[in-house]
């Protein structure tokens, strides 16, 4: 029986992620346990678990009298969050790529995982392996107190929802990985976290976006008369001499 509840908090975990991702329901759309429940012929008990672990992972809010909301994400937030995590993925790249280079199995997997669910249009799967493929480089760098606040920003659910949102094209972005993967193979920290920054810059959406990353139809966004050698700071609309 317990077996049974699991996999129905599964089923509506992955469903109720899905339909966040693709828009069914919107930011502020209002989640009711028992119309969910009836929805899927399920008890409210495990609606109410699955619902508090999207309220984890800050998908959804819940307010007292006022019950469950998807959650919105302010431009702001995913820009701060995004850059951090470009920041705190390099420095990753940097001490764990020599440990990384001689175990690339698990980080291949994950990226043939990625490349998988990309082709599949699955959101959500794409979300998990993508999770699971840079916690795996910052895991490698063998500093727990990095890995506690790279989780601490729960970032994946910011991108995810960032790459729904922004129509990118998600073969072209799971294809973005390989580099990464080639550098940390090569045992070349400094390239790969080079690398991960830039990836990590493509959710920032201040930031030039590559047309080859953007669904068919979708356009860069302006640069706003940036001088040659300049580029926007993250998230603060100001300009900033190129470090790189």
């Amino acid at each position: 029986m317990a077996r049974r509840r699991d996999s129905i908090r599964a089923d509506l975990r992955r469903v109720l992620v899905q339909r966040i991702l693709d828009g069914t329901y919107q930011p502020g759309d209002r989640l009711v346990e028992l119309q969910i429940a009836r929805e899927f012929h399920s008890s409210q008990g495990p609606v109410r678990e699955a619902l508090r672990e999207l309220e984890a992972l800050r998908l959804v809010e819940s307010v007292t009298y006022r019950g469950t909301r998807v959650r919105s994400i302010s431009e702001s937030e995913m820009c701060e969050a995004t850059h951090i995590r470009g920041v705190l993925e390099e420095e990753a790249a940097r001490l764990g790529a020599e440990a990384l280079s001689h175990r690339m199995e698990p980080l291949l997997a994950e990226f043939e995982a990625i490349r998988k669910a990309a082709r599949e249009h699955d959101l959500d799967g794409y979300a998990r392996h993508n999770m699971e493929f840079h916690r795996l480089i910052v895991m490698a760098s063998g500093n727990s107190v990095l890995l506690r606040l790279w989780d601490s920003l729960m970032l994946e659910v910011r991108t995810r929802v960032g790459l729904n949102q922004r129509a990118f094209n998600l073969h072209a972005v799971a294809e973005s990985h390989l580099p990464i993967t080639e550098a940390l193979a090569r045992g070349d920290g400094p390239g790969a976290g080079r690398l991960l920054r830039e990836h990590a810059q493509m959710f920032v959406g201040r930031d030039k976006i590559p047309p080859e990353y953007l669904a068919e139809g979708e356009t860069p966004p302006a640069q706003n008369g940036l001088e040659p050698g300049q580029e926007q700071s993250p998230c603060l609309g100001t300009n900033a001499s190129l470090s790189r």
